[in-house]
């Protein structure tokens, strides 16, 4: 999805729309306010030392948050594209009283200049009140989505969650687009520094959890979008050993990849990592547009550039994507996953029921699904040859319109399928734990237009609502939302402690299994949480059929 090539003048903002979807949460920046800034100082508020110094952060009663706090030094200057540097060590109490910069990024509609600061390596800290058990709480690590060029961690309020869960929870920042994500022959096999970025903030968790009453022995990494392909990364990258010890993927695999023409017709598929010298390529090509001389000197030009000449539609769609052939990702994560070069943890993978109508969605306006005509010329264009096949297992009689049985095809074939598939890899080897978020009521973020005889049901991010607090939503939860909420939560903190989701009194959320290859529907009311066949309900077997013929 991030590697496109528009058809025409328009196509720069649907490209920064596109790449935004990628996360609900970069449409909700769009739809409220920005994170809030600095707050007045409050001299009682809760004091912790950390490895660099202690910090000031706010108590809300049943939580306390410490927000801002540096785990690396600010990649700028001589430091860009650099491996992320230790912080400075601070004399005095800091204020951690508010998130630090986002990291850098264009505005999600794709207009106006780019926003955040290039200084933006900073994590929050949520905490439960209250003093922490002896063995310590534990710890869960978020990272955020935004298709590697939007977002930030202090866009998820995780008071609810650490407070109902009894967890340390942490939300952390990470270079993006061209600051993240960039190659260049100078740069050599420099792995991607996005990804390097969060491996710092894991090494800044395993340092100071214990101070905010987490225990490091018990890291949850978990992510949504580009944080769940980030979350894959680290489960097959050698360098992240040790760091974390359970993993949650939300709406994304090491499998994850778009066909052709997924979204805007014509456009190429896509998968998620870049070989190592195709991104070096595309920088020494970068570098040339940029008026950088080629061979040595270039990328000392390159940082002396502006960081906002760097941020650019078209270098996102260059950058947006982590690299592999180097240390931190030696070989193709999905190729890892398959091979079983991964890191031993238990796992909880899972998608939505209607991932992609929200990329379809929001898209009707400049590319309609009116009839049987569009129908048929989006199959030929991204299917070719497998076109009458694709149309055969999806028929427009099946569905109530053409759009929506295009986003059914293409969510069984991008997320459904494709994260089955890892659950097999991944369930061989470590306990593995499916789910689908089922719920088709789910409020729609605010923000997303409504669109006439198209909903958008349990699409892509909507489940994070049911996690975190404060998104803009345009209804409140219902009573029975509220519940699934609960319950949803439960689970993840549930998992985090222990290795395994269930509790008593819960709905029992089996292992996946090759024989026996249940996944956990997740919606509201009496029965809306149970196993289910999953495969069949998202024709796996065709499409990887498809795959492999």
């Amino acid at each position: 999805m991030q590697h496109v090539r528009l058809p025409h003048r328009r196509g720069g903002a649907l490209l920064a729309l596109l790449l935004a979807l990628l996360s609900v949460t970069s449409v909700t920046s769009a739809a409220a306010a920005a994170p809030p800034g600095p707050r007045p100082r409050t001299p009682d508020g809760p004091v912790v030392g950390t490895d660099h110094g202690p910090v000031r952060g706010r108590s809300h009663g049943t939580y306390a948050t410490y927000e801002g706090i540096p785990y690396a030094a600010p990649p700028t200057g001589p430091l860009r594209w650099r491996a992320p540097q230790p912080a400075r060590p601070w004399e005095g109490v800091r204020d951690a009283g508010a998130p630090g910069p986002k990291c850098l990024q264009l505005p999600v509609f794709g207009t106006g200049p780019a926003t955040g600061s290039e200084d933006c390596l900073y994590l929050n800290v949520t905490t439960p009140a209250g003093r922490a058990p002896a063995r310590g709480r534990p710890v869960m690590v978020w990272v955020h989505g935004g298709g590697f060029t939007g977002g930030s961690g202090g866009e998820y309020a995780a008071g609810r969650m650490a407070a109902r869960g009894d967890a340390v929870v942490v939300t952390l920042n990470y270079r993006l687009g061209a600051l993240g994500f960039f190659g260049h022959p100078e740069l050599g096999d420099a792995p991607s520094f996005g990804l390097a970025d969060q491996q710092a903030a894991l090494r800044w968790v395993r340092a100071n959890a214990a101070r905010f009453g987490g225990d490091p022995r018990n890291v949850t990494l978990f992510g949504e979008s580009a944080g769940a392909i980030s979350t894959c990364a680290q489960l097959t990258s050698p360098t992240a050993a040790g760091l974390f010890h359970k993993a949650v993927l939300q709406s994304g695999s090491c499998n994850t990849a778009f066909p052709r023409g997924a979204v805007v017709p014509g456009t190429p598929g896509s998968g998620f990592f870049e070989p190592q010298k195709a991104v070096q390529a595309a920088g020494a090509a970068a570098a040339g547009r940029l008026g950088c001389p080629e061979g040595p000197g270039a990328l000392d030009c390159l940082r002396g550039l502006s960081a906002e000449k760097l941020i650019t539609p078209e270098l996102s769609q260059a950058f947006g994507k982590p690299a592999y052939g180097n240390a931190l990702l030696p070989e193709a994560p999905a190729r890892a996953l398959a091979a079983g070069r991964f890191h031993r943890v238990p796992v909880i993978q899972g998608t939505t029921s209607d991932e992609m109508r929200l990329f379809v969605g929001m898209n009707l306006g400049a590319y309609p699904l009116r009839d049987a005509h569009d129908y048929r010329a989006r199959l030929t264009d991204s299917f070719g040859a497998a076109a009458d096949a694709v149309g055969a297992e999806y028929p427009l009689s099946a569905y109530p319109t053409p759009a929506l049985a295009w986003s059914a095809l293409l969510t069984d074939a991008t997320f459904a399928c494709s994260a089955f598939r890892a659950d097999k890899a991944l369930a061989g080897r470590v306990p593995t734990y499916a789910y689908e978020f089922t719920d088709r009521d789910a409020p729609v973020v605010a923000g997303v237009p409504t669109v006439p005889g198209f909903p958008y049901g349990a699409s892509h991010a909507f489940e994070l609502a049911y996690l975190f607090t404060g998104f803009p939503l345009q209804k409140p939860l219902s009573e029975d939302q509220v519940a699934l909420s609960d319950r949803m939560t439960d689970y993840w903190t549930r998992f985090a402690r222990t290795g395994d989701p269930n509790a008593p009194g819960a709905p029992r959320w089996p292992l996946f299994r090759d024989r026996a290859p249940l996944v956990q529907s997740l919606a509201p009311g009496a029965d809306g949480i149970r196993p289910v066949g999953f495969g069949a309900a998202h024709h796996c077997a065709f499409w990887e059929k498809q795959r492999q013929g």
